[in-house]
């Protein structure tokens, strides 16, 4: 099967009495785990109004009433639930919410409605048109439009007094199958009854990802339309850790292989660190936060630290740049949960995917390429410099010392000498550890040169895919491009670490690759000092570190290194250990 190629696989497997076909559909991996069970497809949306008589002119206020009525009712449910759920999935509900009750929105149905259309194509015609506009934005801003129109959807399905869109309801547990999950759905799953997700688009950096790496359920996404020959309620078999869903496979084989990852499973749970490979070599495995509370969680984990601290998510929803002060008591939450472990601090990472509303960043055509990260801070130094002394602030009100404690400063998007040694005078400035994020490759060609100016790397291994790659990591049409097991990431990856050993310089690796357990081998491999994962993954990473030893590690790093491509990459690595 080539990378591009999702079309389902047939094994034959046979016995004296029957042949049985099994179907392969492959994806791309998210969540590690396999399961067992029955599928049910998400609740089919309502199929789109189209235009039709002129509603007459004493009953468009009516007609307009009835549409607030029903965002009224729409916006509370998604609220309800918000009040029940932490951290991501809250934050999903909420700006979902934001969304039901947006103003803007509200005036363009109105309009449409006063011009005599009926409430329901006026929705349809007032979303389209956000639709548009988020598209061109790029980014964060293209992935909501799955937002978009599932608010759409859900306010016409309740304007037409039909059943709500999204998850079906379900007694006993299932798989759900999906194109795509609306974020707000995706928010309210059920780990119990929904024991896996799989969707035909979306990618490692989706809401569905996040959230189901969170629940830790079985995730597979990026599968295409193959998916859709698997029928409502046929028994399959997920296997998140290869991206794989399998009808047609014998009941006791299944059992059996649900058996055996559940072993795996009550290993990982009993596995309490520290991470080194078995004779002995340290890894520092640490967690991805995003606030306070993400911080603590990981506090309760095996996770040794924070590495990676996305200081922009604290101040997405702030429309006004954030006093010093105010600031430093935000990042005083995530150091209080380490006292004298080790917290790596990015600096914002705005722009792109993840707009900052009180940074004015220009309007572009492909956003991705353009002024995100710390090249915003070229034109607004001043900018960097307050949220440099809001974390220096924030060192002294938690009680740690930046020598002392480990607390680290990185910057995004650096791609020259200059910008990182730039960076690390403002750092050095007020006595703090400075670093820099490898996420463009031409950072990693002139590691060398820069960490004569750094204290430590951070490798990005999201955004080095898709920049090695020329790939939009959100697009799930390139999922197969913007895979960290494609070589020459790895290549990047191998080039940055011997670097760091010419400079003795600490190499890190926090973005999605460090989650995955044989491809965090394969970069203990290639020299990688720590990894920085979503809480959840971290015992898996750990417990399959401690079962092979450094030598092994550097023989699947060959092995990768060799490839051609991305699935051969993660075949040959398994291949060294069994897999």
């Amino acid at each position: 099967m080539t990378e591009t190629d999702n079309t389902p696989s047939t094994t034959v497997m046979a016995d004296t009495e029957m042949i049985e076909m099994v179907e392969v559909i492959k994806g791309k991996p998210v969540v590690p785990g396999v399961v067992y069970a029955p599928v049910t497809w998400v609740t089919a949306r309502p199929a789109l109004p189209e235009p039709t008589e002129t509603v007459a002119e004493d009953r468009r206020d009516a007609e307009y009433e009835a549409f607030t009525a029903a965002v009224e009712t729409v916006s509370g449910r998604l609220a309800a639930r918000a009040e029940h759920v932490d951290g991501h999935a809250r934050q999903v509900l909420e700006a979902t919410v934001a969304i039901a009750r947006d103003r803007a929105w509200a005036r363009k149905v109105k309009k449409s409605v006063a011009a005599g259309q009926t409430n329901q194509y006026a929705v349809r015609q007032a979303t389209e048109d956000f639709i548009g506009m988020f598209l061109k934005a790029g980014g964060v801003m293209a992935e909501r439009v799955t937002d978009l129109a599932d608010v759409r959807d859900r306010v016409i399905a309740e304007l037409r007094g039909d059943p709500e869109p999204g998850i079906p309801q379900v007694d006993t547990p299932h798989v759900l199958l999906a194109d795509d999950l609306a974020p707000a759905d995706t928010a309210t799953l059920d780990p119990s009854l929904i024991v896996a997700v799989v969707t035909e688009k979306g990618g490692a950096t989706s809401h569905t990802a996040i959230i189901a790496r969170q629940l830790d359920i079985p995730c597979v996404v990026a599968t295409g339309p193959t998916l859709r020959s698997v029928a409502q309620d046929a028994p399959v078999v997920v296997d998140g850790g290869l991206g794989t869903v399998e009808t047609g496979v014998d009941a006791d084989e299944a059992t059996r292989r649900v058996a055996d990852a559940a072993a795996l499973a009550e290993k990982v749970r009993a596995w309490t660190g520290p991470a080194q490979t078995s004779d002995g070599q340290r890894v520092q495995l640490l967690a991805n936060v995003q606030d306070g509370a993400t911080a603590r969680q990981a506090a309760e984990s095996v996770a040794e630290g924070i590495g990676l601290f996305r200081t922009e998510l604290c101040f997405l929803s702030e429309t006004e740049e954030p006093t010093v002060d105010e600031q430093a008591e935000k990042y005083a939450e995530v150091f209080r949960a380490f006292p004298e472990g080790k917290v790596v601090v990015r600096t914002l990472d705005a722009g792109s995917d993840k707009p900052v509303p009180f940074v004015n960043a220009e309007d572009e055509e492909n956003p991705a390429l353009g002024v995100r990260g710390l090249r915003i801070a070229r034109g607004n130094q001043e900018l960097l410099e307050r949220q440099l002394d809001g974390i220096a602030l924030a060192l002294e009100m938690s009680g740690r010392t930046a020598a002392s404690a480990h607390t680290w400063v990185m910057a995004p998007m650096v791609a020259t000498v200059y910008e990182a040694k730039w960076f690390a005078e403002l750092c050095h400035d007020r006595g703090l550890t400075a670093g820099a994020m490898i996420e463009v490759p031409a950072a990693a060609l002139m590691a060398e040169k820069m960490m004569s100016y750094l204290d430590f790397v951070s490798i990005g291994t999201n955004d080095l895919t898709q920049y090695t790659m020329a790939a939009d990591r959100l697009s799930s049409s390139l999922a197969y491009l913007t895979d960290p097991w494609q070589p020459a990431v790895l290549h990047l990856v191998h080039t940055t670490c011997r670097a760091g050993s010419v400079t003795r310089t600490a190499v890190g690796v926090c973005g999605e690759a460090a989650a995955d357990p044989v491809l965090a081998c394969v970069l203990t491999g290639l020299g990688v000092n720590s990894l920085s994962a979503a809480t959840p993954a971290l015992a898996a990473v750990g417990a399959r570190l401690g079962d092979v030893d450094f030598v092994t590690c550097r023989e699947m790093a060959a092995a990768a290194l060799n490839a051609e491509g991305a699935e051969e990459a993660r075949a040959a690595a398994g291949a060294v250990i069994g897999l």
